[in-house]
């Protein structure tokens, strides 16, 4: 496992007191516990917590967690109310850690909780932002791999933020910079994104991706489909843009067609073309549907901000203080609105 070669300043020597690995979890009974075991392995003789996020799992996986969690108090688990999605669940995990330095992680094993040591030492020496960089993705097909290659180009070429190729939600947070992603609580989450958006000193480290351990992977196509949409319209504004540009262009032609027509017209000259008239007329009407589509995207998510709902709710917690439904973080949002 080699060190991807990003600079970072030279910087006081941190010390850790205690370090927070927060990981989703949707219907993972098969991973559970090999999950929990390697990670404790691999953070041997380092104070740490382990927050779970029962994202409404309706397998084992609530009565596995439950168990862990009695036996070591070190696992503390939030059960949320239903599913809320991978990106919310991770941000319920963040809103409940407590350490010096967290750590975001899947619980499928693809990534090995035995990197973590080595993002702690990019910490140490001042990276206040660290994120693994996969130099290999073993057992994923190779749609997956172009469409996620393709996703990151386009990413690269539309958004406002310059986001490291093959670097997923695998990454550790400083305090300071954990405290700042959670200022911002919007509800499309792409936090890959925003972790790079925040700022401040950021490294990488790369490792080679492992299979999943058991089960099947939550993201279907149809999902990894929303989640580029959210990305995108989450980090960039080239889509409105694009269709402002479309909207000029046929405006443009439309304007130089209409000398053309009157002096056809003044000749006497026979306009054939039904069926052009079909098509270009289907074609207009397909770009302002698409024009018209792509600004209800946008608003959409206007819509869904303007609401104020909380992000999500909590059904029970294990190894943490019992609060309402509503988060903390939540509920002074809202009171603020």
């Amino acid at each position: 496992m080699g060190q991807a070669q990003t600079a970072v300043p030279a910087a006081t020597e941190r010390s850790l007191k205690l370090l927070s690995v927060v990981a989703p979890m949707y219907n993972e009974e098969g991973t559970v516990e090999a999950f929990y075991q390697r990670v404790r392995d691999a953070l041997e003789g380092i104070e740490f917590e382990l927050v779970v996020v029962d994202d409404g799992s309706t397998d084992a996986t609530t009565s596995i967690l439950a168990r862990l969690a009695d036996d070591d108090p070190r696992v503390r688990v939030i059960e949320l109310s239903r599913n809320f999605g991978h990106q919310t669940a991770i941000t319920a995990g963040l809103d409940h850690a407590s350490g010096d330095a967290v750590v975001m992680i899947d619980a499928d094993l693809q990534d090995p909780p035995e990197v973590i040591p080595t993002l702690l030492e990019r910490w140490h020496a001042g990276a206040d932002i660290v994120y693994a960089v996969r130099e290999a993705r073993v057992g994923e097909t190779r749609f997956k791999l172009a469409t996620a290659r393709w996703f990151y180009r386009l990413m690269s070429k539309l958004a406002n933020i310059e986001l490291q190729e093959d670097a997923g939600d695998f990454r550790l947070l400083d305090r300071r910079a954990l405290d700042a992603l959670l200022s911002m609580r919007e509800r499309s989450r792409y936090l890959r994104g925003m972790t790079v958006w925040v700022g401040f000193t950021q490294a990488a480290v790369s490792y080679q991706r492992d299979a999943r351990y058991a089960g099947a992977t939550k993201y279907t196509v149809p999902r990894m489909l929303r989640f580029a949409l959210d990305a995108i319209a989450s980090f960039s504004h080239a889509p409105l843009q694009a269709a402002t540009v479309l909207g000029f262009i046929f405006s443009f032609v439309a304007f130089l067609a209409i000398p053309v027509v009157i002096g056809l017209k003044l000749v006497d000259s026979y306009l054939p073309g039904f069926s052009t008239i079909t098509v270009v007329i289907l074609l207009l009407g397909g770009i302002q549907l698409i024009a018209v589509g792509i600004i209800g995207e946008y608003v959409g998510r206007i819509y869904d901000e303007v609401k104020r709902r909380p992000l999500y709710l909590v059904r029970g917690r294990r190894n943490l203080p019992p609060e309402d439904p509503v988060d903390v973080v939540e509920r002074e949002r809202i009171s603020t609105w």
